[in-house]
């Protein structure tokens, strides 16, 4: 068996044209979908980058792993204790070893360990490439190494090669030689003027006025053109959703030519081929420009496409999946058991039959720039929020994504019998969950205490200042009050500056 995971990061199913996208961002994913099947419900247990992956390769979810932010204790997972064996448990239940049980060589190619410090990636892999720009590289990058992997490798039998491409993820970043291949189309209907005028006296980082950050970063738009500091009017909501959907468009174009690749080899048809994200995209949704902040709907769906040979292509599956369910099936379709540690379940034995079976309800959580947890079930999402990460969200949000897929009305006051519906399945959730949590408590909790999620620790002081000298003053006064005992002690924050040779190598975006 040969398997490849295509995984693009920071990929909204929405904006691709097998899941009713109106651009044309993605014609060889749209190729890709035609053989294989396509799940409409498949969500990250776990957002954002970090946690996410750090869920796929433990196969457990982040309450279990102990991984749910991008800094602090919460950041690094659980792995192990007195009873630790000369291979630690991450090593010997990771998914890549148990590929490597099935008789895979394993190979990745990302530079996500490096970004993150997210070592534990490697457990399992034979192989490993880092492009070497912590996520700043482009598909073209990816594909010279995987191209390479490929023609050595490509034709041999059993092996599973990870492809990690970053262009949809901020900041947005496409060559210059794209063009603007999507000026004449429409933009999504939804996000209207009112809607930005409305945000753009809202707050909190990547919101309208500050959609990079806690600031405008000016000096970036030599580096990245296509990605807009505010969102002052409808030609900067354009550049939006340009940008985006121009990073989508430039990793399709890779897609297509891995995939010519592997029928140059004569391998395609027989080869496996899941395509997914680690998380998705708030556009606008929930008052957030460009960035994966919240445990919603645009942040936690996933796409995915799945070919595998001898099951039935060209279905579309709508039941509820977490994507660790998705790992548990690949490593059943491959004759392997799932670990009895993990929270993964196969739905191998669904597929197989041709039925359309998942769970009832999923549980989503986010902890690197707020705190929040949300349950999927039904046409709803609920989301309860611990940690709003300054942008005043209301403690608890509920949105009927039949008819507001863009999240813009909360239901919550109106609806007490749906809330309490998924209150219920939340505690349910959280009492099954606790007894084995990672590090004897609630991270999210603990994340709280901490100071909040890393990437707000420490900005609100400053970021008092600039709300109150854009005229915002109100918002200020609320996240003060708010706040008021987090403003009482120093937390350090923020991210590292970019090395100096990746910046020197991003001197060819402006080209």
């Amino acid at each position: 068996m040969r398997l490849l995971y295509i995984d693009i990061d920071t990929l909204r199913p929405d904006h691709l044209g097998c899941y009713g996208y109106h651009r044309n961002t993605s014609p060889n994913i749209d190729r890709l979908a035609a053989e294989s099947m396509l799940f409409r419900n498949v969500h990250a247990s776990d957002t954002p980058c970090l946690p996410s992956r750090t869920a796929l390769l433990t196969g457990r979810f982040g309450i279990h792993n102990g991984v749910v932010n991008h800094g602090g204790v919460d950041a690094d997972p659980v792995i192990g204790g007195p009873d630790r064996k000369f291979w630690s448990n991450l090593q010997l239940e990771s998914f890549p070893f148990l590929l490597q049980q099935a008789g895979l060589r394993t190979a990745s190619i990302s530079s996500f360990a490096q970004r993150h410090s997210a070592f534990q990636w490697y457990a399992g892999f034979d192989e490993a490439f880092n492009v070497g720009k912590f996520g700043l590289e482009t598909a073209d990058e990816v594909f010279a190494i995987a191209s390479d992997w490929l023609a050595r490798h490509g034709a041999e039998d059993n092996w599973f090669l990870h492809v990690h491409m970053w262009d949809p993820h901020t900041p947005y970043r496409a060559a210059a030689k794209y063009g603007a291949p999507f000026a004449n189309e429409p933009l999504p209907a939804w996000l209207t003027e009112e809607i930005r005028a409305r945000d753009w006296q809202g707050c909190g980082p990547h919101g309208a006025q500050e959609c990079t950050g806690f600031a405008p970063q000016e000096a970036a738009r030599a580096f990245f053109p296509r990605q807009p500091q505010q969102i002052p009017d409808m030609a900067a909501v354009r550049a939006m959703f340009d940008g985006y959907d121009t990073g989508v468009l430039v990793a399709d174009e890779y897609v297509g030519k891995l995939l010519d690749q592997l029928a140059l080899l004569g391998v395609k048809e027989d080869t496996a081929i899941m395509l997914s994200s680690d998380h998705g995209e708030t556009l606008g949704e929930l008052g957030v420009y460009g960035d994966h902040q919240t445990a919603d709907q645009c942040t936690t769906q996933v796409p995915l496409l799945l070919k595998w040979p001898g099951l039935e292509p060209g279905r579309e599956y709508q039941a509820f999946h977490y994507q660790v369910d998705v790992t548990a099936t690949v490593l059943e379709l491959l004759g392997q058991g799932v670990p009895a540690s993990w929270d993964g379940t196969s739905f191998a034995a669904s597929l197989k039959a041709g039925a359309d079976e998942g769970r009832d309800h999923l549980i989503l959580s986010q902890g690197a720039w707020t705190c929040q947890r949300a349950v999927r079930f039904g046409d709803w999402i609920l989301i309860c929020t611990l940690h709003d990460g300054y942008h005043l969200f209301d403690d608890v949000m509920l949105f009927d994504l039949h008819s507001d897929p863009h999240e813009q009305h909360n239901l919550a006051g109106a609806r007490p019998e749906i809330v309490e519906e998924g209150l219920a399945l939340l505690r349910g959730w959280l009492d099954r969950m606790l007894p084995d949590a990672a590090r004897g408590r609630d991270p999210l909790r603990n994340v709280v205490a901490e100071g909040g999620p890393y990437h707000v620790r420490g900005e609100l002081p400053a970021y008092l200042i600039r709300l109150r000298a854009t005229g915002r003053g109100d918002k200020a006064d609320a996240l003060e009050k708010k706040y008021e005992s987090e403003l009482q002690r120093p937390v350090e924050g923020g991210l590292p500056s970019i090395p100096k040779h990746v910046l020197r190598s991003l001197q060819g975006v402006r080209r």
